[in-house]
């Protein structure tokens, strides 16, 4: 093996500059910084599948029902096709761990005011794997309840993430959720 030692190495005017061919490791020892001022790519992760969307208007939910959370197309992202407003589905090959995340925001201006129960629901393959959850007993006078669920989990080809929500009032009446309730997520590695 040779050692070679020099300040700055720079390829024919117009080419790339090539370390090593296919198979090779190019070994950075510990202890040493890279230091980039230029732009960089092919390093690390990037990130992808993601996706995110969030209400545009309204959903009016049925008092103490389970109810999925559609229609969140607004700000969209969606950089694999992989979700269509209401469930985003791992693309093939793209199992891994993902950071997740759910909020909702509820108006019981319907109910009265008188908001008893509220829960945020993520569900993977048609099955809650996480909650938040807000109860209060006797009677309140609350309009607004916000919620999150934020969660890391592994996520293989074909599986399913949904938005699901309860909400209960004191009166019978129904509620609604609002513009800003929202999913989204994104591969971690």
């Amino acid at each position: 093996m040779s050692k070679l030692e020099t300040n700055q190495v720079d390829p024919s005017t117009g080419t790339t500059l090539t370390l090593g061919t296919s198979g090779d490791t190019i070994a950075i020892p510990s202890g040493v910084t890279i230091a980039n001022s230029g732009t960089a790519t092919g390093f690390g992760e990037t990130n992808t599948p993601a996706f995110y969307g969030d209400m545009d208007g309204s959903q009016t939910i049925s008092r103490g029902a389970y109810v999925k959370v559609t229609g969140m197309t607004d700000h969209e992202v969606d950089t694999n096709t992989a979700f269509d407003g209401t469930t985003f589905t791992v693309p093939s090959g793209e199992g891994g761990t993902y950071f997740l995340y759910g909020s909702i925001r509820a108006d019981y201006e319907l109910a009265g005011d008188d908001a008893k129960q509220a829960r945020c629901y993520l569900y993977k393959n048609g099955s809650e794997f996480i909650q938040s959850q807000w109860q209060i007993t006797g009677t309140y006078t609350g309009r607004y309840v916000s919620l999150n669920v934020v969660t890391l989990t592994a996520l293989s080809a074909g599986n399913t993430i949904e938005l699901y929500t309860l909400l209960e009032d004191n009166s019978g009446a129904n509620a609604r959720l609002l513009t800003g309730t929202s999913i989204g997520g994104y591969k971690l590695f």
